[in-house]
């Protein structure tokens, strides 16, 4: 894997080979392995290797980027020829920023990169898989999944003196059991491998296969509901595109209009922090400066908006400024050229008050009558402007009356608002890392909200 003197050596080589105005260098790759497993036996073990060096250059406000995964110097030679042949060819673009000087030091974030997980290697994966097969056999279902490792570096050098440089360590555990009219499912990720706890995982998601087995079918209708983190997660994370500057400039947001209005309940308080213990990700973003933390809604209410370099100029001269709380450069662009601008990526739900907190059991408790989610998937969103999603339940969903869980049923299919859910969540557990399928890892919370629209019962 490429040390940070070795990126910063293909910089200054990449340099010395352009005549553009002004030259950028962004490095990213590493190592990564996987153990693959279906039908309770391993299938496949891959490993690979891979570093990309994606060239920027820019010609009086012309800019194009060109990107090789070879490192030689006759390679390195011909991306610089790449971009500088793109890049005048573009059209001038008056808001580009100069690039990033890089005086501003770097968010302090908890160290990323663990040498347990860069260490685990083919036959640890297969033990903790072992471990999980052993629990599918002894509950006789049938169990598939996966079990990751990978270690990468990010890093950013331009020739206005901007050196960043981030590596960071990766492991995931997702299981699946299998029973003949049933499933369960769990799912972590972490920095840490040894956050992960194959045992632990596998025992939950075989107890849901069984408890869902034999599922009966439930009428359509609007329900409360207990979302499991994973649930919750891949949910919201279909509106934080939104919470970006140019989506606002765009008119392409739900929250057009609604800067600094109540648009969810009390109990709800979002942040992006990249420096969370529970977060992962570089401190820097695509144009090299420094990730602040953001408070994107406060009790309900949308307060802030991330923002690049060039989103924010644009901003401060719009009819919006004054009207969207503060603007300025966050840390929180994407590589340029692009047209999407920034977005929030290390999400944080505020945990909501000590005694108010509830587990997902307490949550049963207070049900009268509800479903509890385990998980969704095939999300898809309908109307942009309320957030209105589509989707289904899958691998365990139950019927919740009286305050305990009842028995398994068939899954459902929902049409339900972004915008309404949160506005009648009644009760928060305290926020976890969680991972879902469907968006990015955020930190967030189980929740127990009223009136979810389930629209139809699926054929499983």
């Amino acid at each position: 894997m490429l040390t940070k003197d070795q990126s910063h050596d293909i910089f200054s080589r990449i340099k010395k080979f352009s005549t553009a105005d002004e030259v950028e260098v962004y490095i990213s790759g590493g190592r990564s392995a996987l153990t693959r497993f279906a039908n309770n036996f391993i299938h496949q073990n891959v490993a690979d290797e891979n570093h990309a060096v994606s060239v920027r250059t820019v010609f009086n406000g012309r800019t194009a980027r060109a990107t090789t995964n070879k490192l030689d110097e006759d390679s390195l030679r011909r991306v610089v020829q790449s971009a500088e042949s793109l890049s005048k060819v573009q059209h001038p673009n008056p808001d580009l920023p100069p690039m990033t000087e890089g005086k501003e030091p770097v968010t302090l974030v908890p160290s990323r990169w663990f040498e347990e997980t860069r260490a685990v290697g083919p036959m640890q994966r297969a033990e903790g898989v072992g471990k999980i097969v052993g629990i599918a056999k002894r509950e006789k279902l049938v169990t598939a999944g996966i079990f990751s490792v990978s270690e990468y570096v990010e890093g950013l050098f331009n020739s206005r003196g901007l050196t960043r440089f981030h590596q960071q360590t990766s492991s995931e555990i997702s299981i699946t059991m299998l029973g003949d009219d049933s499933s369960g499912w769990q799912k972590a990720n972490s920095p840490d491998v040894r956050n992960l706890n194959p045992v632990a995982l596998a025992e939950v998601a075989a107890r849901k296969a069984r408890q869902s087995a034999a599922p009966r079918e439930l009428a359509p209708g609007k329900y409360t509901v207990i979302l499991e983190p994973a649930a919750v997660l891949d949910l919201v994370g279909f509106m934080f595109y939104d919470f970006a500057g140019l989506a606002l400039l765009d008119q392409r947001s739900f929250l057009n209009n609604r800067m600094g209005s109540k648009l969810f309940g009390d109990n709800i308080t979002i942040h992006d922090n990249v420096s969370h213990p529970l977060q992962s990700g570089s401190p820097f973003d695509g144009e090299g400066v420094p990730r602040q933390p953001v408070t994107l809604v406060e009790k309900g209410v949308a307060k802030n908006l991330v923002y690049a370099r060039a989103t924010a100029e644009k901003m401060k001269k719009s009819e919006l400024a004054g009207k969207v709380g503060e603007v300025r450069p966050t840390g929180h662009g994407f590589l340029l050229p692009n047209e999407v601008g920034e977005a929030p990526l290390n999400v944080v739900f505020a945990p909501p008050e000590t005694r108010d907190a509830k587990t997902v059991d307490e949550m049963v408790a207070s049900t009268e009558r509800g479903v509890w989610v385990t998980r969704l998937w095939y999300i898809r969103e309908v109307e942009p402007y309320e957030k209105i999603l589509t989707g289904m339940t899958r691998d365990g969903t139950f019927y919740v009356e009286n305050g305990k869980l009842q028995y398994g049923i068939r899954n459902f299919r929902f049409n339900q608002s972004l915008v309404e859910l949160l506005s009648k969540v009644d009760a928060l557990s305290i926020p976890v890392r969680a991972s879902g399928e469907e968006s990015f890892d955020m930190v967030v919370p189980a929740m127990k909200v009223r009136d979810f629209n389930f629209t139809e019962v699926t054929k499983f």
